[in-house]
This record gives C-alpha cells, structure tokens and sequence, in this order.
C-alpha cells in the first residue's frame, strides 16, 4: 500500500533485500483568488464607483522629511473600444510618480482602462532608473485579446533591449487586478471598512501569478497640516516567489489616500493638506401637490378670465344678429309656432323646425303630416 504522494518501486532482488520508496511531488494547484474577493469586485455597484473618481496627489519624502518628487492619480469615466466592437463604459486611470533619490532620477507611469466590473482591459506601465552612466528603462503593456490576456515587457538596459512576453486564459484570472484597478479596489476597501483579509490575483515584477492580499491595519491617527486626523490602514502585499513586496495605505473615509508606505523603503508619500471629501448627492424630496377643489368664481384671475371671455361671446353674437337680420324675423316665427302646437318635447320640437334649413337635409315640407314619424326622435325609422 502506498502513501499519498509516494509509489512504492519494488526491484528483483535476493529475498531479504530492503523495498526502495520514491517519492513522486503532486503538482502544483493553480493560484484562484478567494471567494470573498470576488464577492467583493462582483458586488461594486455604479453608483458605489462614481464617489471613487476624484484625483488627488501627494508629496513624496524621505525619513528626514526632505521633500523628492510627487505621486498623483487622476481617475474619470470614458469609452474604451477594441477590435471595432461597440464602445464599452469603462475608467481611464492614470498613476504617476517621479522622485528623485541621491540625486537618482526615477519614477513611473500607468495609464489603464479599468471595466466597471474592476476587470483590466488594456493597461501600460512605464518604470525608468537614471543612473550615471547607466539607465533602466522598462515598459510593461496588458492587453485583453479574444479570451487571453496577453503581457509583453520591453527591458532597455543602456544601449540593449530585451523583450518577452506571456499570455494567461481569461478564464484563469477570476479575481485579477492590476496596479491600476487595484488604486480603485483600495479605496473601495477604505469607504466600506472591510475587516476581513482578501487574497485577488495579480502579476509580481516578473510577470508571474501571484497572490496579493488586502487586510485592514484599523484606524489610527495622521497629522495633515496642522490638524491630527483619523485614517483607516490598509496592508497590501503580493506574495511573489521571487521578490515579496508590501504596502501600508492610509485613507480618509471617502477613500482619498494620506499616506503610502512601501515596507523597507525609506520614502514616504503623503499628502500635505486636507481634500474637499467626496459625499453622496442627497436628492432633494420631490414636492407634493395637495388637490384642491377649483372654485373658479373665488379665484380672481379665473373669474377674471370668465367675464373677458362671456363679453367675448356676447359681442361676437351681437355682431352676428346685426349682420344677419332675418335670424330674428326666423326666431320669432319658431316661437310663434312653439306657442301655437305647445309640443311635450321642445327639443325635438326645435330640430325638426329648423331642420330644413341645413344643407345636409333632403328639401320637403316641414309638418306635411301628424302621422309621420320624426327622423329626430329615438326609435324613429
């Protein structure tokens, strides 16, 4: 029987001989980020995000707080498009930071388009080291294509370059940030106040998977200007086989950045005086009508309204009966008739009377007969 991991290699040997065991290595399980961490870029909502597109910039320092270059971020809705596909909702990041060390320049830039689901469409990273004598020049670009995510690095070191590349399924990068997204992820972390420990996916400084975990450090006290101020910390670290690296963040409840930390560095970043925070809109409560009877005859204006338009009216008819003199020798032979025949339905009394007169009606004699049904009345045929 054999133990897990081992096989058990038997040789044709004299009876007695001893039974050699080679141990054979499982191989490797593939990284994944954790469950709560996709829960976590899965549960970002529109809204959440709009409060986390602000810019904001701090102060690079060494530890005898002498001033060495800045760090800004610059973050703001746009449409990314690709392989003329329809233009995709995304956010345009840009990361940069130059210092200056000993009189070393150095720095970096990122520029990135991040999904409003925190997936990396296209990201380039651009790290420079002017020595005397001697540069580093290095230029790392991430691009979707199709379903692979491919990353191709060119190293200039002096007057030589060397370039490579790698490409990983999509479908293994469940839980993937880049530097870029990761800048968006941090200050999600910092306006929820996340206790617990978070493990994504993401890429060390030879292009390998790795693991990078997010855990909070709690709140503490920075002073900013002249004031001392509450922050939350958050610890970042990418778990590389070749070089481990962590970071320590401060943020203000809105998510904007005091203080970035990189462990076993002697430069420090922090801002230098307090931001305008980032708050929800609160919409204003929509105003409610009460309905109120309409009592026209009590409001002026409409009474007003009434009397302009009835003398209106009554000057319009008048000029009619001046116009037409007949219509009176007309009414007062209709009300001669009325009084005469005394008819129960005047209604039908008066259409009938006037009937003939429209120029829709067949010519005939008005009242030739008693026994004639009227084409007026209900029923009549």
């Amino acid at each position: 029987m054999c133990t897990p991991g081992t096989a058990e290699v038997s040789h044709m040997m004299p009876s007695g001989s001893s039974t050699t065991e080679v141990e054979i290595s499982e191989p490797p399980k593939p990284l994944s980020a954790s469950v709560e961490a996709v829960e976590c870029m899965s549960s970002v909502g529109l809204d959440e995000l709009r409060l986390c597109l602000f810019p904001e910039s701090l102060q690079s320092v060494s530890a005898s707080s002498a001033e060495l270059g800045s760090f800004t971020v610059s973050v703001q809705s746009t449409y990314y498009e690709q392989d003329g596909r329809e233009d995709e909702k995304c956010f345009l990041v840009h990361i940069s930071s130059h210092i200056s060390v000993d009189d070393v320049p150095c720095g970096s830039a990122i520029t990135a388009y991040i999904s409003l689901q925190l997936e990396t469409l296209e990201q380039h990273h651009h790290e420079f080291i002017k020595l005397k004598g001697h540069s580093l020049d290095k230029k790392t670009d991430m691009t979707r294509r199709g379903d692979q995510m491919v990353i191709s690095r060119v190293i200039t070191e002096g007057q030589q370059a060397h370039q490579e590349s790698k490409s990983y399924d999509l479908s293994s990068l469940t839980g993937f940030i880049s530097e870029a997204s990761n800048l968006l992820i941090m200050r999600l972390l910092a306006r929820r106040k996340t206790p617990q420990t978070l493990d994504f996916l993401t890429l060390d400084a030879e292009m390998n998977l790795c693991v990078s975990s997010y855990r909070e450090l709690g709140p503490r006290l920075q002073i900013i200007g002249k004031d001392s101020i509450e922050v939350y910390g958050i610890e970042r670290a990418i778990h590389s086989d070749d070089l481990p690296v962590t970071w320590q963040c401060c943020f203000l409840p809105d998510g904007h950045m005091t203080s970035r930390i990189q462990v076993g560095s002697p430069v420090t970043m922090r801002i230098t005086q307090m931001p305008i925070l980032s708050e929800p809109d609160e919409e204003d409560p929509k105003p409610v009508f009460e309905k109120k009877p309409l009592i026209w005859e009590e409001d002026p204006q409409l009474h007003s309204q009434f009397l302009e338009r009835k003398e209106e009216l009554v000057s319009d008819h008048e000029t009619y009966l001046r116009r037409h003199p007949e219509m009176k020798t007309l009414l007062a032979d209709f009300m001669q008739f009325l009084l005469l025949r005394k008819p129960e339905d005047v209604v039908t009394f008066a259409a009938e009377f006037f009937g003939p007169f429209s120029s829709t009606q067949e010519r005939g004699e008005t009242f030739q007969s008693s026994t004639i049904s009227s084409p007026f009345q209900e029923g009549s045929k």
